[in-house]
Formats: C-alpha cells, sequence, structure tokens
C-alpha cells in the first residue's frame, strides 16, 4: 500500500499548481502550494503514508464535524436539529442562507460557516476559553496527540479579517439561533479553525468515524455510534460544500474539506483518510487532493455507493 500511495501521490502532483491557495486570510497566502501528502489508516490497524504527510497545517473547516461531535454530545440531537438544520444549502462555504427575509434553523448546516458558528455555540463552557479549550481537548483525543494547538499566527489573521464571519453571528443572534456572547463564540470558532494538524492525525479523527466512535488502536470509545451515523451522513451531502453532489458521484465517501488544504475522508468500517495539498479549486477544496481521492476510490472501490 505505501508504495502504491507514492505512485498515487507522484501521478497527482501535476495538480497541485492548477489550485490556488485562499488570500483572504493573509497568512494562508504564505503556503507553498506544491505540497501534497496522505495517510490512510485501516480498520485492521495498518498505517499508510506518502508524500509530505508529516507536514502541518490548519484544520480550518475540517473542525466543523468535530465541533458537530462535540455539540451532539454536549445537548443531544433534539436541541442540535432546533438550532441547525441538515440539508445542503447549495450555495459557497461562506454564503448566507435565508429565505424570505428571515432565518430559520432550517437554512443553517453544520458544514458551512453560518450553521457551524451557531455549533460552536452550542459547546457547552461557562465562557469562550472554556468553550474552546473542551473542543481542543477533544480534537486532541481524536488526533492521538496531547499536544495538538493552534497556530497562533493564522488565529490573529484570521480574527483581523474575520469580517463576513462576524456579519453571520450577528445575523444568527438576531434571529435567535446563537447561544452566548456573539464575539466569544466567534473568538471560539477562529481558534477551532487554526488547529495546526498533519495528514496522519486527520486519517485518525477518520478513523474515529469509520468505526463509529472508537479510537485507532485502543478501540476506546469516545462518541456514541449514533453520532458517528448523523455526521457521517451530513458530511456525505455537505462535507465539499457546493461540491458536494460531483464529489459522491467521483470519489462516493463521507469527507471534509478545509481551506487550509486538509481533506478528511471517511470508509464507514474500513478506513479513516488524511490528504493534505493547499492549492483550492473554486469550490474552496484541494484541487490536487479531491484527485487523489478520485484515484484511489476507483482502485480501491471505496465508493459506498
Amino acid at each position: 500500500m505505501d508504495e502504491f500511495l507514492e505512485n498515487l501521490i507522484n501521478e497527482c502532483r501535476k495538480y497541485t499548481d492548477m489550485g490556488k491557495v485562499a488570500t483572504y486570510i493573509p497568512e494562508l497566502a504564505k503556503v507553498d502550494p506544491n505540497q501534497l501528502g496522505i495517510c490512510v489508516i485501516g480498520t485492521n490497524g495498518k498505517i499508510f503514508r506518502a508524500g509530505q504527510h508529516q507536514n502541518r497545517f490548519t484544520i480550518q473547516s475540517v473542525v466543523k464535524p468535530i465541533m458537530l461531535l462535540l455539540a451532539l454530545a454536549d445537548n443531544g440531537e433534539e436541541v442540535i436539529r432546533s438550532k441547525v438544520g441538515v440539508e445542503a444549502t447549495g450555495k459557497p462555504f461562506d454564503a448566507i442562507n435565508m429565505n424570505a427575509g428571515k432565518l430559520e434553523s432550517k437554512h443553517v448546516n453544520p458544514m458551512v460557516n453560518m450553521g457551524a458558528i451557531a455549533v460552536a455555540s452550542l459547546i457547552k463552557g461557562k465562557d469562550g476559553n472554556e468553550r474552546f479549550q473542551r473542543l481542543l481537548e477533544f480534537t486532541r483525543v481524536l488526533a492521538g496527540n496531547p499536544e495538538l494547538d493552534i497556530n497562533e499566527d493564522v488565529y490573529l489573521s484570521e480574527k483581523r479579517t474575520g469580517n463576513k464571519n462576524r456579519a453571520l453571528g450577528y445575523l444568527l443572534k438576531n434571529y435567535g439561533l446563537i447561544e452566548g456572547d456573539v464575539d466569544e463564540v466567534l473568538d471560539t470558532y477562529f481558534k477551532a479553525c487554526s488547529i495546526h494538524i498533519n495528514c496522519e492525525e486527520l486519517a485518525r479523527i477518520g478513523y474515529c468515524l469509520c468505526s463509529h466512535g472508537k479510537l485507532w488502536k485502543s478501540d476506546e470509545r469516545v462518541f456514541e455510534a449514533r453520532y458517528a451515523n448523523y455526521v457521517n451522513a451530513i458530511l456525505t451531502t455537505c462535507g465539499m460544500y457546493d461540491g458536494s453532489g460531483e464529489f459522491a458521484i467521483n470519489v462516493g465517501i463521507p469527507a471534509k474539506s478545509g481551506v487550509g488544504g486538509g481533506i478528511m475522508g471517511v470508509v464507514p468500517t474500513r478506513m479513516g483518510i488524511g490528504i493534505f495539498s493547499p492549492g483550492l479549486d473554486d469550490k474552496g477544496n484541494s484541487y490536487a487532493g479531491i484527485r487523489v481521492l478520485e484515484k484511489f476510490s476507483k482502485e480501491m472501490f471505496l465508493s459506498i455507493f
């Protein structure tokens, strides 16, 4: 498998210069676009790596399913569904989605910015710091790295330039879809997106979802199996933004992308996948990363459909 993955990475490396790094967050504009790495962890316990799998990057929107898992554990499905819907928006990840001048929970999807900000407010904590610390500790457990932390430069860059997310936060507050102080919730969200991670840690998180709540190696259950079903279903329909339908046809697995260039893939009962390549397509998804997953899925018959 290692040799297969190395060949796959070499074959797809030509795609790294076809995407463009995110520039709306100034720190992300500095990232070398010519990076491509993958890690795969199977339910047989074996781990395989290729390319620049050890390079670190900010998790960005790949943190959204983690936030949703923690919010589900804190509140249960009924509360989450009263604040955040499950239907795909069909719009870009930072879009405002509302009809007839009214914002309702059914318009808010947890895998795009507006919904994720609402989900951040549902994580338990006496203030924004405690809320984020609980999320960070949970991410450390899933990723198997107790030293996981944020990239301070990216966090500050996001905070300085995140005016559209501020607008989304106050709009949510206006319609009663966000709990607590808006600025504290947004700070939690900006920090969450700035968690520094690598392909193997992403693959471990994907493994937890593929195994319905169990950690890699230890087999310890860290969240309920039904929450994995809930999150995997949303990842299948919404995890790749407004490119999710095409991704479902060409790859066919639950997955979540982030504008840092990461993609977490979940093949239920089979494997977790972590990919990194920072050049993005016009949907905000890793251009080369998707090409890798397309070829990998076809070769290994990964599609769940």
